[in-house]
């Protein structure tokens, strides 16, 4: 039987990826802080990666496959140096966000990366996953996997962009919405299932390198449509330029009062970087239109007018709407 360990494996992505390996047969093992369940069929070591010791437990065997998504590179130094000589294969799941320029359209995996994280910059998250993916390739070389993922989305999403959108539009109904300017503006995504199906498909055939997965490039305007149809929204759209949506402090990309997805202008290389290798090595991207309709599963069952950790609540949108058809 194949042997895995996942450290975490009670989160959403981690979780899924435990998920796959033990639907494969696997024995699973999740190393996390406790507080949440693991996965059914497999089991839980509880430890605390900040804490010395954290791998005790798990340290004195051999591993078929190691699977880690930290973005604390502390952790990721401290992992590879406690169980890395006894690991078979290791698979790192860093991000795109690693990249040094976003100008570009199409690159790959060869694209420059930041500078890595210094020990009192390990917020910024790009160059704190340069730094982890250093000690990994360190320390595993030829035994390891780098996988760069791109927005990752699907339901139990925990940061609430994606989902945002198809929420929104069907909690409008026949409301109006407000949306930025589309032009040259778009999305990269990747259903949280494709990624957890190819982390655990290249952990079994040992697969070593670094891959891109993100999905297909799509412009805004089109995932817009598609959110529009599968909510059912028979509102308007309004547009709002870039200058009007920032003097009225709304952001980009993510958090609160944000417009979620919505980039600055000049980063076609955000969301056009390159899956050729992720396509070679098998991977599978489900059409978008079946993750939205996940997704808005999802969000009604969490609540279409819950608060959210990314973007506008529904009566400061209203608000604004006013102020910029006055």
């Amino acid at each position: 039987m194949t042997d895995v360990l996942v450290l975490g494996g009670t989160g959403w992505l981690s979780g899924r990826i435990a998920e796959r390996w033990a639907d494969a047969g696997a024995a699973v093992t999740c190393l996390a802080r406790g507080g949440r369940e693991a996965p059914y069929g497999t089991t839980l070591v509880v430890a605390d990666r900040d804490h010395p010791g954290a791998y005790d437990a798990v340290a004195g065997r051999d591993w078929d496959a190691v699977v880690d998504i930290s973005s604390n590179p502390v952790h990721v130094a401290a992992a590879v140096t406690a169980l890395g000589e006894r690991a078979k294969h290791w698979t790192y799941v860093s991000t795109v966000s690693v990249y040094a320029a976003n100008d570009d359209p199409g690159a790959d995996e060869t694209a420059e990366l930041l500078a890595p994280a210094g020990p009192d910059e390990e917020d910024d998250y790009g160059q704190a996953k340069v730094r982890a993916e250093a000690s990994v390739r360190a320390a595993l070389g030829y035994r390891a996997a780098i996988v760069r993922p791109g927005l990752i989305v699907g339901p139990g999403d925990p940061t609430d962009r994606f989902g945002y959108w198809v929420g929104r539009l069907a909690l409008a109904a026949d409301g109006d919405v407000l949306v930025p300017d589309t032009t040259d503006r778009g999305a990269q995504v990747i259903d949280v299932d494709d990624l957890a199906e190819f982390v655990q498909a290249i952990g079994r055939e040992r697969w070593t390198g670094v891959v891109n997965a993100v999905g297909d490039p799509m412009e805004f305007a089109e995932v817009l449509r598609l959110a529009r149809e599968v909510a059912g929204h028979t509102g308007a759209l309004v547009t709002a330029s870039d200058e009007w949506l920032e003097a009225h402090d709304v952001a980009y990309w993510a958090g609160p009062r944000s417009l979620p997805l919505w980039l600055p202008a000049g980063m076609p290389g955000f969301w056009t970087r390159s899956h050729a290798a992720f396509r070679l090595l098998g991977g599978r991207l489900r059409p978008l239109r079946a993750t939205l309709e996940r997704t808005l599963d999802d969000e009604r069952s969490r609540g279409l007018d819950r608060d959210r950790r990314a973007g506008l609540t529904r009566s400061d949108e209203l608000a604004l709407l006013t102020e910029l058809v006055a």
